[in-house]
């Protein structure tokens, strides 16, 4: 076995492509710098200085949804589908679920159709069907990260062949960072299948073609179209779940979305495009609308009740409680962001209904309005699609070896066991600094909540064992007599389209940054680095030594051999029943940091 400075010497010498400090999105950004500080001096403050920095989207939201290469993937979509083939949209991590995020609405949007009957149910029959999504470990990391699964070319290559990619269907492949093995791997097997591809990214193509050769053999094969989304550096240094993931699901949703529309008028007259919430627009409405979203959550309202929320869920956990929020036609866009704390932050992760030893999950989320297997049923929009594999089909994929003795249990069975339906699980409310908070969305807040909604009934019954409960509304209007302690409404005005892309960018919005935010008042940052890093794959690693090479005023050889003595000291350690501490924090106390 290799020794810690073994591990780091190969580390140093021969995964030299991992090495991400020139990117972009892994640098700190100069409009933050002193985040953390800001935040506990002043909530509204540190909001504000989060929020400015989704303006740098737009002039690339401008200039990529006007572009001839948008057009061409819009022109991909509709042609797939008119065909009878599958368009596919693969990521990792943060672009996984915004697959499946991709993925639920598309599905969603034609079943709602399909409850019209007559010719739209015809229609919904037809295309319901196209769209699939493919993230590195299944449907099992969008809820809990599966360690390693991005370093693997062949992992995506087999997934998305699992899922019989063929020609003349569509990979779109989206990385944040743009260097992602698992999703460059999917963009190559699209080719060999005869697909047509799509690779889109957050980093300058020129910075990736010369620091990272596998994304720069991508960048530079012809026969795949490049969109670059490329904004400058994340809120907080390497959090491309935030910025990058918000203009990813931005560009390639108005694409979904004036697909999707023109799909329809080529059956439907215009008059039955405006009943079913599928106006006719330009690409240039999505960066208009973009731009008017970010201004309206800038405002005084909107901001101190993002402030608010911050404090309420910052007392909760100072106090060792836990919270549990409740929704339903936007679980799965809570979901996401609730799952991502866990690698971001070095929280727990949720946790499964057989699992009594592991610490809960800070956050974790429940449809009140179905029992587990239908609360997945409807978050997906589709049966659960797990990873059965093998040691022998980790062996066949080159993998490790500690893959072929002991391969993660990502299956179905698995999945469901993480209850989020509308089961009571005393675990969520057993302290009285517990809440509940239900988040409301646009028109769902005047749907949900009025009198006599099996939604408000469930989710009130849901409430009352917690010691606190709260409403967070996000759109036009408060909800109306809450019977909650606390209400936090968001105004911004949301409108209505295919995909509703608007209130899921708001949502997006709102809760990336009241996570952020309330990590930084807790000490989770520093200035504006995630001081609190996990290294579960070899980006991370680099991340961290960075990291700590940054704080501690050592160089990077010095700060990959310590941080590699601390992991190696660590899994000597590991207790399950208590809260993993963090690699780079821990290394930090035991070098001296500045």
């Amino acid at each position: 076995m290799q020794t810690a400075h073994e591990k780091a010497k190969h580390f140093m010498e021969h995964e030299t492509q991992f090495h991400l400090g020139a990117l972009p999105t892994e640098q700190a950004h100069p409009r933050t710098r002193g985040l953390a500080e800001t935040l506990q001096d002043d909530t509204a403050a540190g909001v504000r200085m989060i929020l400015d920095v989704d303006n740098d989207i737009l002039p690339v939201a401008q200039r990529v949804l006007c572009g001839p290469d948008l057009a061409k993937l819009v022109d991909a979509i509709v042609r797939a589908a008119e065909s009878g083939r599958k368009i596919f949209f693969t990521g990792c991590g943060a672009t996984g679920r915004l697959s499946i995020l991709l993925e639920a609405c598309w599905r969603r949007f034609w079943r709602g159709m399909s409850e019209h009957g007559g010719d739209l149910a015809l229609l919904a029959d037809r295309f319901g069907d196209r769209v699939f999504s493919v993230m590195a470990g299944g449907d099992h990391a969008l809820i809990r990260s599966v360690e390693g699964y991005e370093d693997f070319t062949d992992f995506g290559k087999h997934q998305l062949t699992e899922q019989g990619v063929g020609e003349g269907d569509v990979v779109v492949a989206i990385t944040e960072g743009g260097e992602t093995s698992f999703v460059i791997g999917t963009a190559w097997r699209g080719l060999e299948a005869g697909a047509e591809v799509f690779f889109v990214y957050n980093n300058p193509s020129d910075v990736l073609c010369r620091c990272v050769e596998r994304s720069r053999e991508v960048i530079e094969e012809p026969r795949i179209t490049t969109l670059d989304l490329a904004s400058g550096p994340m809120a907080v240094a390497g959090s491309t779940r935030m910025q990058a993931t918000t203009s990813e699901l931005l560009v390639v949703g108005a694409a979904v979305e004036t697909a999707l529309t023109t799909l329809l008028r080529s059956h439907l007259s215009d008059a039955d495009l405006e009943l079913l919430g599928a106006p006719i627009a330009p690409p240039s409405h999505y960066h208009e609308g973009f731009a008017r979203l970010i201004e309206q959550l800038r405002q005084p309202g909107a901001v101190e009740a993002i402030a608010g929320m911050i404090e309420f869920e910052e007392e909760i956990y100072e106090a060792g409680g836990l919270v549990t929020y409740l929704a339903h036609d936007y679980l799965l866009d809570i979901l996401t962001d609730t799952t991502e704390r866990n690698p971001t932050f070095m929280l727990p992760p949720f946790r499964k209904v057989d699992d009594t030893l592991s610490p809960p999950s800070w956050a974790f989320v429940k449809n009140p309005l179905y029992e587990t297997p239908d609360a997945w049923l409807q978050l997906l929009q589709r049966p659960l699609r797990g990873l059965s594999w093998t040691p022998e089909t980790y062996r066949r994929m080159g993998a490790p070896e500690e893959y072929h003795h002991n391969p993660p249990p990502l299956s179905n069975d698995e999945i469901l066991k993480f209850s989020i339906g509308n089961e009571d699980d005393p675990s969520r409310h057993e302290s009285p600094q517990t809440a509940a908070i239900a988040v409301l969305v646009g028109a769902e807040t005047a749907e949900l909540m009025r009198e006599g909604h099996t939604f408000r009934d469930r989710a009130s019954l849901l409430m009352e064992p917690f010691g606190r409960s709260a409403v967070l509304s996000v759109g036009a209007k408060p909800p109306p007599d809450a019977g909650t302690d606390v209400v936090y409404h968001v105004p911004c005005e949301l409108p209505e389209s295919p995909l509703m892309l608007w209130p899921r960018l708001a949502i997006k919005l709102v809760l990336n940054t009241v996570s952020t935010a309330t990590m930084g008042r807790m000490g989770r940052l520093v200035s504006n680095w995630m001081a609190h890093v996990e290294t579960t794959n070899k980006k991370l690693i680099d991340r961290g030594t960075r990291l700590i090479s940054e704080l501690a005023g050592v160089d990077y050889r010095t700060a990959c051999i310590a941080l590699h003595e601390t992991l190696e000291t660590l899994a000597q350690s590991n207790d399950p029943s208590q809260e993993r501490p963090s690699p780079v924090q821990a290394t930090l106390r035991r070098i001296g940091a500045r």
